[in-house]
C-alpha cells in the first residue's frame, strides 16, 4: 500500500480544479480530480448523467493513487489492433480514468482477514452508448484482473447470452494479447481461453449457466451487453461466485434498453439510479450512466456530446451525423438512434413521487403529541411471506398539513431476499428498528393485529382503510371488533385522488421548506418508506387518473399503498376547510 495522500492538497494543485461548483458540475470527487491534475490528465468535459457516490465516506477508506498508476501502466502494455492507431499503446481516455478506472481501483480499505488493503468497489455498472470503447476498456480490465492484480489462480470470465456475443468481447482481447509484445511473453492466447501460467490464472468466455458454474471461484466477471440478457440466472450466478476472493470485481457493460421495467437490465439500472439518488447506500456498488436527458434535441451536436463521452474520437462526428440522418427518415430509426446513440430509454416513465420531495418533508414525529388529533389509517397486507405496511395520517386543520406514522413487518426468513434487493440494507433496517420481523417464513398477522389494537388505544382513530379485495382473517377479526375498518377500492376512482393528494402535499412542502417554512406531509425519514416511494410506478388512464402499479414497479411499494389507503380516508372525512391536498392552487406545482 502506497502512502499517497487521501485528499487533494499542496500549493502545486491549481485552486480552480478544487472548486466545489466545478467538481459538482463534472461529478468528480476531490480525490479523483486531484489525481487527474497531478498526473497531467485533462479533466473530462462530458460527465455522466447518473453517477453513484464514490466510497469516500466508508470508515478507513483511502484513495491510493499508485494503484491507479499501476492499472494505467498495465493498459499501456496493450496495443491497438485496428485502424489508424493499430500498434500504438492503448491509453484510456480521460473520461475512462475519471469516471471508471480511478474510482474503481483507487478506493481501498484495510482488510484484517486478507492482511492487505483491498478494493472497496466490487460491482461496477457502465451504461454508455455504442462506439464509446466500452468493450476495449472491459477487455483491458479483464486482462489486468487475470495477470496484474496479484491474485493467485485468478479465474476471470466474460459472459454473454450467446456464444457469438461472448466472442465479441473475447476475440478482440485475444487479438490484443497476440499483437502486444509484452503480453505474448507472459500469456498464452488459445482458441477459447487466455492463460497466464505464472499465476495459474485464465480468462475465458461463457454463454451458459453451466459454463459459469463450472469450477466457480471467480476473481473477475465481465457481463457484456446486459440489456440482451433475458433471464437473471447467468448474471446472478457470476455475482455469487466470488465469495472466496479477496477483492473480486464484477464489471457490467451495456447500452440502454427500450424501457422494459421487468428486464434484468431494468433491475440493475434502477438500483444504480436509486443509489445515485440516495434511496439507500451500497459502497461496494458503483455505476455511471452516460445519456442525454429526455427532451434534449436528438439532432443537436451538443446532445451527442452529452451522451457520448468519447465524442469526436469514438464515436466520430461523421458516424453520428450519418446515424442522425437515418433517424430523421422514420420513427423506428429515431427510436433506435435515441437508445443506441443518445442512451435514452424510449419507453421510460417519469417518477410520479420524487425522492427529493419526499426527503424534503422529513421531520421529527412525536407520537405522544399526536394523541389529541384525529387519525386515519391505511393497511396493506402482503402475501404470507412478504412485506406488510400500516400507515396513520393525522390531519392538521390549521394549514391542511398531515403527520405520518408508518410501521412495517416481514417474516424474518424474508430478510435475506430483501437484502439482495436492497444491497444489504434490509438487515440494517431491522437492526435500527425501522422494519419489524415476525418469526419463521410466513407473516404472523397476530403481531400486526396487536400493534393495531395498541394504536387504537393510543390514537383517536376514525377509520382504517384496507384493500377490500384482499381481506384476511386479520381484517375480518378487526372488523368484528371495535376497529373502524373501511374497504378501499384500489382502482383509479379511489387511488387517483389519494395519490394526487400525496403528490400535492409533498411538492408544496418541498417548496415551503426551501422558503424557510415547514413540511406538509411530515414523516420521520423511515428508510423502508423512502425506498418504496422511490420504487413507485403509476398506471395512467386516458383521463389522466393515476394509481399505484404493483405489476410494473421496480420493487415493493406496500408503504405507498398503505399511505394511499389512509389518504383516501382523510379525503372522505366530513369537510372542515379547503385542504391543501384538494386545493386547486397546487395542481401545477
Amino acid at each position: 500500500m502506497s502512502q499517497t495522500q487521501t485528499t487533494p492538497s499542496g500549493s502545486d494543485v491549481p485552486a480552480a480544479y478544487l472548486d466545489e461548483d466545478l467538481l459538482a458540475r463534472l461529478k468528480l470527487s476531490p480525490e479523483v480530480a486531484w489525481y487527474l491534475v497531478e498526473r497531467g490528465i485533462p479533466l473530462p468535459d462530458s460527465p455522466p448523467l447518473i453517477k453513484t457516490p464514490e466510497p469516500r465516506d466508508v470508515p478507513g477508506a483511502v484513495f491510493d493513487a499508485e494503484r491507479v498508476d499501476r492499472v494505467l501502466r498495465a493498459f499501456e502494455q496493450l496495443r491497438h489492433t485496428q485502424g489508424a492507431l493499430a500498434g500504438q499503446p492503448l491509453r484510456p481516455d480521460p473520461w475512462q480514468v475519471a469516471y471508471i478506472l480511478a474510482p474503481i481501483f483507487g478506493w481501498v480499505q484495510w482488510d484484517d482477514d486478507a492482511d492487505m488493503y483491498v478494493r472497496i468497489i466490487r460491482e461496477v455498472y457502465v451504461d454508455v452508448p455504442r462506439k464509446n470503447g466500452k468493450t476495449t476498456l472491459a477487455g483491458g480490465i479483464a486482462l489486468y484482473l487475470m495477470a496484474a492484480d496479484n491474485e493467485p489462480g485468478a479465474q476471470v470470465i466474460t459472459a454473454a447470452v450467446t456464444k457469438e456475443q461472448a466472442g465479441l468481447l473475447f476475440k478482440p482481447v485475444k487479438a490484443i494479447v497476440e499483437k502486444s509484445p509484452a503480453l505474448k511473453r507472459v500469456m498464452q492466447p488459445l482458441a477459447g481461453v487466455i492463460l497466464h501460467p505464472k499465476s495459474d490464472s485464465y480468462f475465458k468466455p461463457v454463454s451458459s449457466l453451466a459454463g459459469a458454474q463450472h469450477g466457480l471461484n471467480l476473481h473477475g466477471g465481465i457481463v457484456d451487453e446486459l440489456h440482451e440478457h433475458k433471464s437473471p440466472e447467468l448474471v446472478e450466478t457470476i455475482e455469487s461466485g466470488t465469495g472466496s476472493r479477496r477483492q473480486p470485481l464484477i464489471f457490467i457493460i451495456t447500452t440502454a434498453d427500450a424501457g422494459n421495467r421487468q428486464s434484468v437490465y431494468a433491475r440493475k439500472r434502477e438500483r444504480i439510479e436509486q443509489l445515485a439518488r440516495g434511496a439507500f447506500a451500497a459502497p461496494a456498488v458503483y455505476g455511471v450512466v452516460f445519456a442525454a436527458e429526455r427532451g434534449d434535441d436528438p439532432f443537436d451536436e451538443a446532445t451527442w456530446k452529452k451522451a457520448n463521452p468519447g465524442y469526436g474520437i469514438s464515436p466520430t462526428r461523421a458516424y453520428l451525423r450519418t446515424a442522425a440522418d437515418k433517424a430523421k427518415q422514420s420513427p423506428a430509426e429515431l427510436a433506435s438512434f435515441l437508445r443506441l446513440h443518445c442512451g435514452v430509454r424510449t419507453k421510460q416513465t417519469t417518477k410520479f413521487l420524487t425522492l427529493e420531495s419526499w426527503t424534503a418533508n422529513g421531520a421529527l414525529i412525536d407520537e405522544d403529541k399526536l394523541r389529541e388529533r384525529e387519525a386515519y389509517g391505511g393497511l396493506d397486507l402482503g402475501a404470507v411471506s412478504d412485506l406488510n405496511a400500516l400507515c396513520w395520517l393525522f390531519p392538521d386543520d390549521r394549514d391542511g398539513s398531515v403527520d405520518l406514522v408508518v410501521r412495517f413487518w416481514t417474516p424474518e426468513e424474508n430478510i435475506q431476499d430483501l437484502d439482495r434487493r436492497t444491497a444489504g440494507n434490509a438487515s440494517v433496517w431491522v437492526r435500527e428498528g425501522w422494519l419489524k420481523t415476525t418469526p419463521g417464513n410466513v407473516t404472523d398477522y397476530s403481531v400486526i393485529g396487536d400493534q393495531i389494537r395498541k394504536d387504537l388505544d393510543t390514537f383517536d382513530v376514525k377509520s382504517l382503510g384496507f384493500d377490500r379485495w384482499s381481506s384476511t382473517p386479520l381484517t375480518n377479526d378487526l372488523e368484528g371488533e371495535r376497529a373502524p375498518m373501511v374497504g378501499v377500492g384500489q382502482g383509479y376512482k379511489s387511488m387517483s385522488p389519494a395519490l394526487k393528494a400525496v403528490q400535492r402535499l409533498l411538492l408544496q412542502g418541498q417548496r415551503q421548506v426551501r422558503e424557510g417554512g415547514r413540511p406538509m406531509l411530515r414523516h420521520d425519514g423511515n428508510p423502508v418508506m423512502a425506498w418504496m416511494v422511490d420504487n413507485l410506478a403509476v398506471a395512467i388512464d386516458t383521463a389522466g387518473n393515476v394509481k399505484p402499479d404493483k405489476s410494473h414497479g421496480g420493487d415493493k411499494i406496500d408503504g405507498v399503498s398503505a399511505l394511499c389507503d389512509a389518504m383516501s380516508e382523510v379525503l372522505a372525512r366530513p369537510p372542515k376547510r379547503v385542504s391543501a391536498y384538494e386545493d386547486a392552487e397546487f395542481e401545477a406545482i
